[in-house]
C-alpha cells in the first residue's frame, strides 16, 4: 500500500515487515463534546485501520486522551469543579460519541495523566542531553540543538514564529522554544518533579504515550492538518532528539472541515456538534459524506452535502435488501474487474471517493442485472457490495424487519392516509406520513398504491 507522507511530500510504500501496523492518532482535548470537524480525521483513519485488518494485517491503533490542558482547566474554573471532574466527564462522551459515529474503540486509549512519570523522564534525558534547558520551575525545548527542525512542515523562521502556539516568555533562548514543563499556577493541577510542582507540556505528551505502546519508530502518525505545526513538528524534535532514529514512517494528515471557506472551530462558533449532525442524518451518511471526499483536501461543510449522502447511503440499501442472499464468488468477470478497481484504489493513497465510485458501479450493474432477469447475477453484486463495504465500514446493516402485528398497524395507518386523502384531509395524511418516516416507515406512493419500507434509525 502507499499513502501520501507529509514528511516527504511523496507518495510512500507502507513498510510492513511483521504483519503488524503501529498507528498512533493524535486524539481530543476532552474539554467539551467534539464538533462533526473533530470528526473527520477519527472517521478517516477508522476507515484506514479498517482497510488496513480487511487487507490481513494486525494493527495496533492508538488513540490518546488528552485530559490536562488549559482549556481543561479553564472550563474546570468556569465552572466551579476540579479539572479532573471536567476531563472524566469529557472523555466518556467522547466515548459516547465515537459509538455514535460509528468508529471502533482504540487498541489502546492512553490518558496523559497515566504517564506522568515517565514524562518526567523523557525531559530529564532531553536535560542530559543538552536538547532542553529550566528556568524557574518551567524546562524548554531548545530548538536550536536539532538541526532538522522544521523538516515537517517546511515552515520558514518567520512562518514558525506566526503559527506557533507557544506563551510568550521573555527569557527563553529561543522564541520558538517549546514548554515540556509547566510550572503549576494556584489552583492548578500539578505533580512533583526534580524542578517543582507542575505539569507537562502537551507535545511531550504524545511522544512519551506512543513510545510507551508502540515503539521507538511508529509506522503511521495521523491528525488532522492543524496538528501539523506546532505539535507534530514538536513531538518529532523530541523523539529523534532522544533516540536519533526516524519517529515515524508515515505522517498522515486529514484536510480541515471549513465552513464557508472558514476553518470550523468552537473559538469561531461556526461549528455543529458531532452528535447532533449523527442524530439528523445518522452516522453511515455522515461516514460516506466524508469518505467520498479527497482526505488530504479541505472540505467544507454542508447539510445539502449531507441529504445528498443520506439519499446516495439509502439507493444502495435498497438495492441490497432487494437482493439478498448470493454469493460473491457467483458473479460474472465485470464483478472481478470491479472488485479489483476498487482495491487498487485504496491501495493508492487511500483514494475512497475512487473506491466508493466502484461500489456505486457495482449497484448500477447488479440493477441492470435484475433487470434483464438475472436474479444471480443480482445478488452476486449485492453480496460484493457487503464484502467491500466491510473495508470502510460501510453498508453492513442487515435488512429492517417487523413482527406480524407491527405490520398489520402499518397498514391500517397506510390505509387510514389514503382515506384521509380521498376526503381531501391532506394535512393530515401528510402528518401520519411525516410522523411514520420518523419511526423509520418511509411511504412510497405510485399507480399501484403506497408501497412501504422499514429504514434503520440510526
Amino acid at each position: 500500500m502507499r499513502l501520501y507522507s507529509t514528511l516527504t511530500r511523496q507518495v510512500e510504500e507502507l513498510p510492513v515487515t511483521d504483519g503488524t501496523v503501529r498507528m498512533y492518532v493524535c486524539g481530543p482535548t476532552v474539554y467539551d463534546r467534539i464538533h462533526i470537524g473533530n470528526a473527520r480525521p477519527f472517521i478517516v483513519f477508522d476507515a484506514l485501520r479498517r482497510y488496513l485488518e480487511f487487507r490481513g494485517y494486525k494493527v495496533i491503533y492508538v488513540q490518546n486522551v488528552t485530559d490536562i490542558d488549559d482549556k481543561i482547566i479553564r472550563r474546570a474554573h468556569q465552572e466551579g469543579v476540579d479539572a479532573r471532574t471536567i476531563a472524566e466527564r469529557y472523555a466518556a462522551a467522547y466515548f459516547e460519541d465515537l459509538e455514535a459515529l460509528g468508529v471502533r474503540r482504540p487498541t489502546h486509549s492512553p490518558r496523559a495523566t497515566e504517564y506522568v512519570p515517565q514524562m518526567i523522564e523523557l525531559v530529564q534525558e532531553l536535560i542530559r542531553k543538552g536538547h532542553a534547558y529550566v528556568l524557574d520551575g518551567d524546562v524548554y525545548f531548545s530548538v536550536g540543538s536539532f538541526p532538522d527542525y522544521g523538516k515537517l512542515s517546511r515552515r520558514s523562521r518567520e512562518e514558525q514564529e506566526a503559527g506557533a502556539r507557544v506563551e510568550v516568555d521573555e527569557r527563553k533562548r529561543d522564541p520558538l522554544d517549546f514548554a515540556l514543563w509547566k510550572k503549576s499556577k494556584p489552583g492548578e493541577p500539578h505533580w512533583p518533579s526534580p524542578w517543582g510542582e507542575g505539569r507537562p507540556g502537551w507535545h511531550t505528551e504524545c511522544v512519551v504515550m506512543s513510545r510507551h505502546l508502540l515503539g521507538e519508530t511508529l509506522d503511521i502518525h495521523a491528525g488532522g492538518s492543524d496538528l501539523v505545526f506546532p505539535h507534530h513538528e514538536n513531538e518529532l524534535a523530541q523523539a529523534e532528539s532522544l533516540t536519533g532514529k526516524p519517529f515515524v514512517r508515515i505522517w498522515l494528515h486529514v484536510g480541515l472541515l471549513t465552513v464557508r471557506g472558514e476553518r470550523m472551530g468552537k473559538s469561531v462558533g461556526n461549528f455543529e456538534y458531532a452528535r447532533d449532525v449523527v442524530d439528523r442524518y445518522g452516522s453511515e451518511p455522515v461516514r460516506y459524506f466524508y469518505l467520498s471526499r479527497d482526505w488530504h483536501k479541505p472540505l467544507d461543510f454542508s447539510h445539502e452535502g449531507l441529504v445528498e449522502a443520506q439519499r446516495a447511503v439509502e439507493r444502495v440499501y435498497d438495492f441490497l435488501w432487494a437482493n439478498e442472499g448470493g454469493s460473491a464468488q457467483a458473479g460474472s468477470g465485470d464483478l472481478g474487474a470491479l472488485e479489483k478497481r476498487f482495491l487498487d484504489a485504496l491501495e493508492e493513497d487511500f483514494n475512497t471517493p475512487a473506491a466508493i465510485g466502484v461500489l456505486q458501479e457495482i449497484v448500477a450493474w447488479g440493477n441492470v442485472a435484475r433487470q434483464r432477469g438475472d436474479p444471480v447475477g443480482a445478488q452476486a453484486a449485492a453480496a460484493l457490495v457487503r464484502k467491500l463495504g466491510q473495508a470502510l465500514g460501510l453498508f453492513q446493516e442487515p435488512k429492517p424487519t417487523v413482527r406480524g402485528l407491527e405490520e398489520e398497524l402499518i397498514g391500517v395507518l397506510v390505509e387510514l392516509r389514503a382515506e384521509l386523502r380521498k376526503r381531501g384531509a391532506y394535512d393530515l395524511a401528510d402528518r401520519v406520513r411525516s410522523r411514520l418516516g420518523e419511526l423509520g416507515i418511509e411511504l412510497r406512493d405510485g399507480p399501484q398504491g403506497t408501497n412501504w419500507t422499514v429504514r434503520p434509525r440510526t
